[in-house]
């Protein structure tokens, strides 16, 4: 009788939401247009600069290699997510009302949780092919062949899409007794919150997803380096060298990534009323907007190869151009 009554009441108090209200914008008033030139420029600045690598990487043969070919699937997920977000964004930024339908919350969840998925997939990916050039050099062109780039990248994202389809699955048949959410943009945890009905399975199988794609790359990561570490400090002045520069992007892009990630991990499942409220919305949307950027910036410049192909290209683009108004 008690467990009808509960069920009674839960329906009762239960709405069929189609669309959700977010709550995180505030009035803009005269800095509305400012705001989107500052959003659009960045989102161009994501596009151009993501997309100018991804040439370069695909159309020069000497950058053919497993660690570029990773570097390129890196590239195209931070279109991805980045397209995931901003063109969103810019839409709410202009409108008044800050809502979005049931479906497009759903596929921006879908967009953005599996964009981290295949980011720390492809950093655990490239750790370990790392590992392998440093560790076993000889050993490397047999090891890592490009059947098993193809087939690394393939898994990375098939994995990733097919663990937020049933991520999707789960909260799609929740009943909800609201639809307002305090952020800029969909999650996952924000309509689990939402929900009248039972949410034990969504709650366990967000800790899976959550410990199988971000602790155990990172624990893959945090191993391959302690072993590249023990490597670099037995060897030569000139190799060590060498594995630092190779290394180093590397780290410096997991690191910025990871801050992003765990910091809306922790505001998403604690209360953070004590961070101020654009505080709040800049690092939310940290992990979705500098590391789009950051990443093509910080690898062209470390990387040897890319960065002198780049140079190259440049001076010709400049040369031609001269050459044009010459003639």
């Amino acid at each position: 009788m008690i467990i009808l009554q509960t069920k009674l009441r839960i329906m009762m108090n239960s709405t069929q939401v189609s669309y959700f209200i977010l709550t995180a914008y505030f009035d803009t008033g005269l800095f509305k247009c400012l705001y989107f030139i500052i959003i659009l420029s960045l989102y161009m600045l994501i596009v151009g600069s993501n997309v100018f690598l991804i040439v370069v990487i695909c159309m020069n043969r000497s950058l053919h290699e497993p660690m570029y070919l990773f570097l390129c699937s890196l590239f195209v997920n931070e279109l991805y997510g980045s397209t995931g977000l901003f063109p969103f964004l810019l839409l709410q930024i202009l409108s008044d009302i800050h809502t979005v339908s049931k479906a497009f919350c759903f596929l921006q969840i879908f967009c953005v949780y599996s964009y981290v998925c295949v980011e720390f997939s492809i950093l655990a990916i490239m750790s370990y092919d790392r590992y392998l050039a440093i560790c076993y050099p000889l050993q490397y062109n047999t090891r890592m062949t490009s059947n098993k780039v193809a087939m690394f990248i393939a898994l990375s994202w098939f994995y990733s899409f097919l663990a937020i389809i049933i991520l999707i699955s789960l909260i799609a048949p929740l009943q909800l007794c609201g639809n307002i959410i305090d952020k800029v943009y969909c999650l996952n945890y924000s309509i689990v919150k939402l929900a009248c009905s039972d949410t034990r399975l969504n709650n366990i199988y967000g800790l899976i997803i959550t410990a199988v794609t971000v602790f155990g790359p990172l624990i893959l990561i945090l191993y391959t380096y302690m072993r590249i570490l023990k490597v670099c400090f037995s060897g030569c002045k000139q190799s060590r060298q060498k594995a630092v520069s190779t290394c180093i992007p590397h780290l410096v892009s997991l690191l910025n990534f990871s801050f992003g990630v765990c910091f809306e991990i922790l505001q998403s499942r604690f209360n953070m009323s004590s961070v101020h409220s654009i505080l709040h919305i800049v690092l939310s949307l940290y992990f979705l907007t500098v590391q789009p950027l950051f990443n093509p910036v910080m690898y062209g410049q470390r990387m040897s190869k890319i960065r002198i192909i780049c140079k190259s290209l440049l001076l010709r683009c400049v040369v031609k151009r001269r050459t044009v108004q010459v003639d």
